[in-house]
This record gives C-alpha cells, structure tokens and sequence, in this order.
C-alpha cells in the first residue's frame, strides 16, 4: 500500500477529466500551478507508479514522447500520423483478438496493445480530403 500524496492525486485527478492523453511535460506544467515547487522527476516517478499499480495508462505509441491516460479500462487509440494526436477510438467487436493471437500460440494470452493510425477528423478536415 502506498502512502498518500496529495501531488500523485492531483496527477491522478488531472488525467481523469481530460481526453487528450498529455505528455509528462504537459502534465507537469499543469501540475506546477498548484505545487510551484514539483520537480519534473517527481511527476514522472508519480506517472509511473500511477501506472504500475493500474490507475492510469501510459501510451507509447512510437510517434512523440509518451502519453498518459486517466481511463486505465482496456481501449484502443488512434494516433494522427499529421497532428500526432492521440484519441480514443470506440471499437466493438475485438474481444476475440486474444483468442486468434492464441490460436498457434503455446503460451497463454493475458491482453493486447493496438493503435490505430491515420489522419485524425481535425487534420482531414483541415486538409479538405474526402478519403
């Protein structure tokens, strides 16, 4: 069991009521206005315990530095290759993926990771594309 902190709960409190995955650096200037003196080591060693014990997600979706989310629920990602965005992308239908991965597999499949990539509604807006 973890002691208290009231900076971790702040972090945690942050990521939840936001949507747009941020960075450490993000997170940290944010976190900088309510604890003037908090280091950037201290949120990333916060982020990470956050993320060891399940309360959040951190993101490495090889496109910029990674990215944390408040919902640690399992969801897939989608990241703008233009804008390199990260959103949450609704899939229904996927709950068999760890079967098939399974199939030929002589170990045991405990979860999946999977990002989607493209160009975000914004960017495509932007753009004038219609594919």
């Amino acid at each position: 069991m973890q002691k208290y902190s009231r900076q971790r709960e702040s972090i945690k409190n942050f990521l939840a009521d936001r949507y747009d995955h941020p960075t450490a650096e993000t997170v940290y200037l944010h976190m900088r206005e309510q604890f003037p003196n908090i280091s950037l080591g201290t949120v990333y060693r916060n982020l990470n315990l956050l993320t060891e014990i399940g309360e959040i997600q951190k993101l490495s979706p090889g496109i910029g530095p990674d990215r944390f989310d408040g919902n640690p629920a399992p969801h897939y990602h989608f990241i703008c290759s233009h804008c390199s965005s990260v959103l949450d992308l609704e899939v229904s239908g996927l709950d068999h993926i760890n079967i098939l991965a399974g199939q030929n597999f002589g170990g045991s499949i405990e979860g999946h990771i999977t990002y989607f990539y493209g160009t975000c509604p914004s960017c495509k807006a932007a753009s004038g594309s219609s594919s």
